[in-house]
């Protein structure tokens, strides 16, 4: 995922000033209530092809989503929920893709003049929730992934909408 990454920052980059924030908005909450509305109504167990390709796609998505508006999550785990993996190993690769992501996008955002005290505030803010990930079971963990990427969806989706509309 992480070269996929690398061509959607690039892209993210290079479209910055060309692409409103509510169109990334709304792009980020259709593909989170798209997959998490797949996800809950499936019927059975189908598991989907993991290929090079497909995490390719969805690190360029994430890249994107993430230099142009903070939002890669949705597209990475897009890619990676359907995967199951252990609890750990989920939040142990989250963590690597965007810490990774997160250090190549430092000196673009400096370039931009990107960088915030509200930025800075919400990783602190954030930090909390990292030590209860090890004390929640992991189909609980899930399960609240779920339903929080659910509602980031409809957030963001109102969000985008309403300023479009009024535009």
């Amino acid at each position: 995922m992480l070269p996929g990454a690398v061509l959607g920052m690039g892209a993210g980059w290079l479209f910055a000033a060309h692409v409103s924030d509510d169109v990334i908005r709304i792009l980020i909450g259709v593909i989170a209530l798209t997959f998490v509305a797949n996800a809950w109504l499936r019927t059975g167990h189908t598991s989907q092809v993991r290929t090079v390709l497909r995490g390719v796609f969805w690190g360029a998505m994430s890249g994107f989503t993430s230099f142009a508006s903070q939002g890669g999550g949705p597209p990475f785990q897009v890619h990676m929920l359907p995967q199951r993996l252990p609890k750990m190993v989920f939040v142990g690769t989250t963590t690597i893709f965007f810490a990774a992501v997160n250090a190549m996008k430092i000196v673009p955002y400096f370039m931009l003049g990107q960088f915030s005290a509200k930025n800075f505030s919400t990783s602190l803010a954030l930090l909390p929730l990292a030590v209860m990930v090890r004390r929640v079971p992991t189909v609980i963990f899930y399960r609240i992934t779920y339903i929080l990427l659910f509602l980031l969806g409809v957030l963001l989706l109102w969000q985008g909408l309403s300023h479009v509309l009024r535009g």
